[in-house]
């Protein structure tokens, strides 16, 4: 593996994702067999629902980045992939409950699982995915994991209940969006590179940097998931547009458009923001592109990669360091 190459990572070269993936298809594989087997249940519908949302596309990006900081500090062990796993069924277990928290009926291009299943079912295989996660990372045998993932499932309940206090409020600064997907988002980011250290065996200081890395590389997907919200289609969404304000989330491009507009124009966003009005998009879209705001969030995205780019000093050169670099680098410029 360590022979194979990936394109350029300069600014002006496009990433291209799927030769940074081909870098772990082996891992992949083992912990997509391990994830199918832990599905297996003689409850039905927990297979079917279960089976449905993690076979239902996705980059499975999450795992990918503990393989490759794992293949970056030497080898990949089977602690490894079942932590892998079990990053990707908190994950998926949150995707689960985030559709129903939000009422999405579209997820990854395809029906969300509460619109074809129902609400009820959706937050019970939730609750089934992250007990099953924690029944897996038992079998490391190890407390310092069982921390971090403990840890790291009560920061994203916290960030949820966030920003759930933070909807249909467009008087949301952007210090508290940015502490909202931190814990929401960015923080399973962050468990999955720090994981990797741990079971490698590495010392605290490449520990800490990788956990940085994750963060850091979280907020900027985030922050250019919500850049998308108001310029991709709705097929490289993979969910309808203008989800975000439907749900009164008053996210960067809003917050900042709402700063840097004439007062008739921030009324525009102040009131579909309280009223989760996606009516109102084609207006509140037009601040947004005068004001640039979504120049100004991908901005604050390319910080963020930069940061996590940063972070990575600690690894030695390696292909799978470029590989993480290229990671950050596809964060910010993806359209999808």
């Amino acid at each position: 593996m360590a022979s194979q190459s990936i394109p350029s990572s300069t600014p002006e070269a496009p990433i291209d994702f799927n030769s940074i993936k081909r870098l772990t298809a082996d891992e992949a594989k083992a912990v997509d067999t391990l994830i199918i087997n832990e599905l297996s249940s003689d409850v039905i519908l927990i297979n079917q629902m279960g089976h449905y949302i993690v076979g239902n596309g996705g980059k499975r990006l999450r795992p990918m980045l503990l393989l490759l900081a794992a293949k970056a500090l030497g080898e990949v062990s089977q602690n490894h992939l079942i932590l892998a796993a079990v990053i990707e069924f908190i994950h998926t277990a949150t995707l689960l409950h985030d559709d129903v928290v939000d009422e999405s009926d579209l997820r990854r291009g395809q029906e969300s699982a509460n619109a074809v299943w129902g609400n009820a079912a959706s937050v019970l295989v939730g609750d089934y995915l992250y007990s099953s996660a924690f029944e897996m990372m038992v079998r490391t045998n190890s407390i310092r994991v069982m921390e971090i993932l403990s840890k790291t499932t009560t920061a994203i309940a916290e960030g949820e209940v966030l920003q759930l206090l933070n909807c249909n409020n467009p008087e949301t600064t952007e210090e508290k969006y940015l502490e909202v997907i931190a814990r929401k988002t960015a923080i399973l980011f962050s468990a999955a590179t720090r994981l990797s250290a741990v079971l490698s065996g590495s010392d605290q200081t490449t520990e800490d940097n990788l956990a940085l890395y994750g963060q850091h590389l979280g907020i900027a997907f985030q922050l250019i998931d919500d850049a998308l919200d108001y310029k991709a289609t709705k097929e490289e969404l993979g969910k309808n547009l203008g989800d975000d304000l439907a749900e009164g989330k008053p996210t960067l491009p809003l917050i900042y458009a709402i700063q840097h507009s004439n007062p008739q124009d921030a009324q525009v966003i102040i009131n579909a923001v309280k009223n989760g009005d996606r009516n109102a998009f084609n207006e509140v879209f037009a601040v947004v592109l005068a004001t640039k705001a979504i120049a100004y969030t991908e901005q604050r995205a390319e910080q963020e990669a930069q940061k996590a780019i940063d972070a990575l000093h600690v690894l030695p050169e390696s292909t799978f360091k470029d590989a993480l670099i290229s990671l950050a680098k596809f964060s910010v410029q993806r359209n999808y």
